[in-house]
């Protein structure tokens, strides 16, 4: 019986083994074309970003605007016609934002069209009475936000069939587009310069209303009529909610005395006193 003696080796003796050698992956074509079609729209991209051809050339209305000034417009974009003003940097929500900022404007949007024009669809603010201030006139909206006279034929042509408040107030010497009005005055004027002649039994050929410092608001009789005081309005003073009261009462003492008075002073809308000329 033999018997195997094991075999011991030494700590020092390292087992060396043999470098495998892997090949290389190569590119596929597939690979290749993808990464060279993805570098040449790189380039594309930035060639577009960069032309002169792309540059904007031309403002594009959807409806031209009656009451915003298309040089306004331009300045609110921000348009100097320099090549870096290239349609596929412009971020157009950002210059509608401007555009909406317009005392006239009340919202806008806007969209590009190859190769360089910007297309820009305004909704206006709808006048309802012209405020005006001295010498000074401007438009007024329902909100009573104030904007410019417009300079379209087709916009002063509107312009002409709105009433007008006089504002006479010291207060108001310093008002300007894009400022906004009291919602109470706006009220009141609303009420005023809605009436006719008719209304208050008269045979004025016209109506003026005025709102100054000493009577509040007033009507006036056109040409030199009477005067009918119809005052001040306040949250906690008197209500515009009275105005209609006050108008019947006019109309009841102007009923057959018309010609013979010179002012009227309304203190509400049951009592009020008149004065002769």
């Amino acid at each position: 019986m033999s018997l195997r003696v094991p075999v011991r080796r030494s700590a020092g003796h390292v087992r060396r083994l043999r470098a495998v050698r892997r090949a290389s992956p190569r590119l596929a074509p597939a690979r290749a074309a993808a990464a060279l079609v993805m570098l040449a729209a790189a380039a594309a991209g930035y060639g577009l970003t960069a032309s002169p051809a792309f540059a904007v050339r031309d403002v594009a209305y959807a409806t031209p605007p009656t009451f915003t000034d298309p040089t306004a417009v331009r300045s609110a974009l921000g348009l100097t016609g320099g090549a870096a003003e290239n349609i596929f940097r412009l971020a157009t929500d950002d210059l509608a934002a401007r555009l909406a900022a317009l005392p006239s404007v009340a919202a806008a949007t806007v969209s590009v069209a190859l190769p360089g024009t910007l297309r820009v669809d305004l909704t206006e603010r709808e006048p309802i009475m012209v405020w005006q201030i001295g010498g000074r006139r401007l438009l007024a909206d329902a909100g009573g936000r104030l904007f410019s006279l417009p300079a379209s034929a087709a916009g002063e042509a509107r312009v002409a069939r709105l009433p007008t408040i006089g504002d006479q107030r010291a207060a108001s010497s310093g008002l300007q587009p894009g400022d906004r009005l009291d919602p109470l005055d706006v009220d009141v004027a609303t009420r005023l310069a809605s009436l006719k002649p008719a209304d208050v039994g008269s045979s004025a050929k016209s109506l003026a209303v005025v709102v100054d410092d000493s009577d509040g608001f007033t009507l006036r009789a056109l040409p030199a009529g009477w005067i009918a005081v119809f005052g001040f309005y306040a949250p906690d003073l008197r209500d515009p909610g009275i105005v209609p009261g006050q108008v019947r009462l006019l109309k009841s003492l102007l009923a057959g005395r018309e010609t013979t008075i010179a002012r009227v002073v309304l203190a509400s809308d049951r009592s009020g006193t008149y004065t002769t000329r």
